[in-house]
């Protein structure tokens, strides 16, 4: 009993001061990965996005990466809808160096309308798009999104996506970054106004956004 309570004091103590975890850092098309380590920034935890993109009901990509994640970002779920795709993102979290984080689990498929109506489009050649066409909203897609990014490398591929998004998703803001020898720029916005500068989960959705140009463009 002594030694637990002895432990439990020592890791509230590392807590309290904002001790820093080393995670695994690595990207990968299926629901695991394995890469090189960082050193993550006091307060954030181990996590792992797993995200799925589907049209009319069939599973066009998967990805996985695991990194360092802010722990406000931990256990949350989110999605984006178009007229011909959806996107869904899970993220978990582990707390110790090196862990694994569980699988995180992907929102539940809900075709109910909500009322909200958004407007829609989706372009592989630049990184903005907009048309009077709009689409109806279902389940917690509660707000109006624009996607954008641009992806240098060999090539430059530049995309944009309107459509219904969870609120979770519009919390993501902006991100510069790099992998695989491609500098990624991306950024969410939407009509709530929720629009801000945070380092999140982007890469595993502008994947999913890519291999969707390549599928509709």
């Amino acid at each position: 009993m002594g030694s637990l309570l002895g432990f439990l004091c020592v890791l509230s103590a590392l807590s309290a001061t904002g001790f820093s975890l080393t995670c695994k850092h690595c990207f990968g098309t299926t629901t695991s990965c394995s890469g090189t380590t960082m050193t993550c920034p006091a307060d954030y935890a181990c996590g792992g996005s797993r995200t799925k993109t589907t049209s009319s009901g069939i599973t066009i990509s998967e990805s996985y990466e695991i990194t360092c994640v802010r722990k406000d970002e931990c256990n949350t779920e989110g999605i984006i809808s178009t007229p011909i795709s959806r996107i869904k993102q899970g993220t978990s979290c582990c707390f110790t160096d090196n862990c694994t984080p569980p699988l995180p689990s992907l929102p539940q498929d809900n075709d109910r309308p909500n009322g909200l109506t958004c407007r829609t489009c989706m372009t592989g050649e630049s990184d903005w798009c907009y048309t009077e066409d709009t689409m109806q909203c279902t389940g917690e897609e509660n707000m109006c999104i624009l996607m954008r990014a641009n992806i240098y490398g060999s090539t430059k591929i530049s995309t944009a996506t309107r459509g219904c998004s969870t609120k979770s998703i519009c919390s993501l803001g902006s991100k510069t970054t790099t992998h695989g020898g491609m500098n990624i720029k991306a950024s969410v916005s939407c009509t709530s106004g929720s629009f801000g500068l945070r380092s999140s989960h982007f890469l595993p959705f502008i994947s999913a956004i890519a291999v969707a140009k390549i599928v509709y463009f």
